[in-house]
């Protein structure tokens, strides 16, 4: 699972959002790392659709737009924790092979 689709079921696990809100919300969750453009955000959000990760939830218009909403999916909530646990296992493997981080966030004492 690539770190975009990982991040959007992370953003809808919020609850329903449109695209322009997920792409803020990824934002958000990536401390302003990853910005999604159009093109990406909407690859992933039809590959997800695709996966049954999440489901389109309707349509609404908001300031003379419509906006399709997306929800996730009951199989989605599994991946993304899932997925959580393992890069959460994967990151304490790291720490174990690099040592213990110091204080000032040197690996093994080592700046």
């Amino acid at each position: 699972m690539t770190s975009q689709a990982y991040l959007l079921l992370l953003a809808l696990a919020d609850g329903r959002q449109h695209g322009y809100g997920l792409a803020a919300r990824v934002r958000e969750l990536s401390d302003g790392d990853v910005r999604l453009g159009a093109g990406t955000l909407y690859g992933n959000l039809e590959r997800l659709l695709g996966a049954d990760l999440i489901a389109d939830d309707g349509e609404e218009v908001a300031d003379g737009r419509a906006r399709r909403y997306y929800r996730l999916t009951d199989d989605g909530l599994r991946v993304a924790r899932t997925e959580t646990l393992r890069l959460a296992e994967l990151a304490a493997r790291g720490r174990r092979a690099l040592g213990a981080f110091g204080a000032d966030g040197a690996v093994g004492g080592v700046a």
